[in-house]
């Protein structure tokens, strides 16, 4: 049997970033990465499906600085945000959080990205490996000697062993649901605790050329309709490509029914004679014509660019809306990146807190210290991950003119130079008339005491 000091589970930002960790650690770190095709990547690679942009305080979150990139990761740098509602709109200028990056942000072309992770990892000594499936993970706890805690199962009954093993599978968490289950009490499996299907969201977006003064008004900002589509956190956006490209998406709700949207007329996506909830397609194509199709033919004027993303200029993914969970590190198991549930449907990606848990992880594995993970993790990220969980929880029953005041109570704010949209006398001056100072902080609060972690350690057993 093969022995290594770290496997790894999944090639993607968190799973490369563990391998690196751990491999500049001088570890023996292997990553098995089961590999999906994508029209723009020559060969096969992790599942690089994301809105794919990075604010500019989350370049320190991440722990690394786009300097750092080759050319071709980069492809717009940003100057703002703009939010807009079906009758309101605003836009963030800064998030008033120090940074060492000069920027809004960046977006960034996510397969280039990942495989250029990959190449850190190799380089520090790391070994690669795609086209492995992961089909188990037998551990035992109680082993003495020489003998590996864990055994990682590959589809053709081959094994690894480890001490130490690192999850970063994604937000379906395919293998961590399976390898958690033997640390949870048998009437709780975590298949059922992580799985809610009414919570679960999907992703869909497509490569779309647009015309040049469209992409001279686009290309320095991300931009997000709240309040357009049903269903909690449910959004359209654009990401600004590289050559007059841009990535136009959403997020949805997955089995969300047309008959228990309230207000239905007030959704502009939304039209009277809809059966259903529409895909994700005719959402974008509505959009686009309540956006642009005064002055320009869509179909004609906007083309999806079909060598792009995953197929045919288009790509679909899920996202784990659920709460972050907190791993079994006592038993030298870590879960990072998206299987943790760092990837929100609220603020849509989670590359800059994958990365940086997959670095925890790959360090604290390779030196042995693994069972510290949960409040390492908790010290570099618990803020940004309470953040995004309270104002996901915040705006979970908001409708489209919920959306409306609030962006009008803080399109004032929003504009000042210097402000930090996230300290309390800012929320105060600008949100009070639309009573969100009082929820958001009786919401963080609350969560807070409470935990915003849907498991925490001690609800395994070893």
């Amino acid at each position: 049997m093969e022995r290594v000091d770290v496997a790894i589970v999944g090639g993607g930002p968190a799973g490369a970033a563990a391998a690196h960790a751990a491999a500049d650690e001088n570890a023996e770190a292997v990553v098995l990465e089961k590999g999906v095709p994508r029209a723009d990547r020559d060969v096969l690679g992790p599942d690089s499906t994301d809105a794919a942009g990075i604010l500019d305080y989350w370049v320190d979150v991440m722990g690394v600085h786009p300097d750092e990139f080759p050319d071709d990761v980069i492809c717009q740098e940003l100057d703002r945000a703009e939010f807009v509602g079906p009758t309101e709109d605003c836009t963030l200028t800064s998030t008033g959080i120090d940074s060492s990056y000069d920027h809004f942000g960046y977006t960034f072309q996510r397969a280039r990205f990942d495989d250029w992770l990959r190449e850190r990892a190799e380089a520090a000594g790391a070994s690669y490996r795609v086209g492995v499936r992961v089909r188990d993970v037998e551990s035992d706890l109680a082993t003495t000697g020489d003998e590996p805690r864990h055994r990682v199962v590959v589809a053709d009954g081959e094994a690894i062993g480890a001490d130490a093993v690192v999850l970063a599978d994604g937000p379906q968490r395919t293998v961590t649901n399976q390898v958690l289950d033997d640390y949870l009490p048998e009437d709780t499996p975590a298949s059922e605790r992580l799985a809610a299907p009414k919570a679960n969201h999907i992703a869909y977006q497509e490569y779309r050329r647009v015309p040049d003064a469209v992409f001279e008004e686009l290309k320095t900002a991300i931009t997000f309709w709240w309040g357009h589509m049903p269903g909690h956190t449910a959004y359209p956006w654009v990401f600004p490509n590289d050559d007059g490209v841009c990535r136009i998406g959403l997020t949805m709700p997955i089995g969300l029914d047309i008959d228990a949207v309230a207000d239905r007329d007030a959704y502009p996506l939304l039209e009277a004679d809809d059966e259903t909830i529409p895909n994700g397609a005719t959402y974008i194509r509505r959009l686009l014509e309540l956006e642009w199709g005064d002055t320009y033919d869509i179909e004609t004027d906007f083309p999806i660019v079909e060598d792009r993303g995953k197929r045919d200029g288009t790509e679909t993914y899920s996202i784990s809306s659920t709460q972050p969970i907190e791993s079994p590190a006592d038993a030298g198991i870590a879960v990072v990146g998206g299987a943790m549930g760092t990837t929100s449907a609220f603020h849509e990606g989670g590359d800059h807190v994958a990365v940086r848990t997959g670095a925890i992880a790959g360090e604290l594995a390779a030196t042995g210290e693994l069972a510290a993970y949960n409040d390492r993790w908790r010290s570099a990220i618990g803020d940004e991950l309470l953040r995004n969980v309270t104002f996901a929880e915040l705006c979970r029953d908001y409708g489209p003119d919920d959306w409306d005041r609030t962006f009008k109570s803080v399109r004032g704010m929003l504009t000042a130079e210097g402000v930090n949209l996230f300290e309390m006398n800012t929320l105060r001056s600008g949100l009070s008339g639309a009573k969100i100072l009082y929820q958001y902080k009786k919401q963080k609060r609350r969560l807070r005491k409470q935990g915003y972690t849907q498991l925490t350690e001690n609800d395994y057993v070893y």
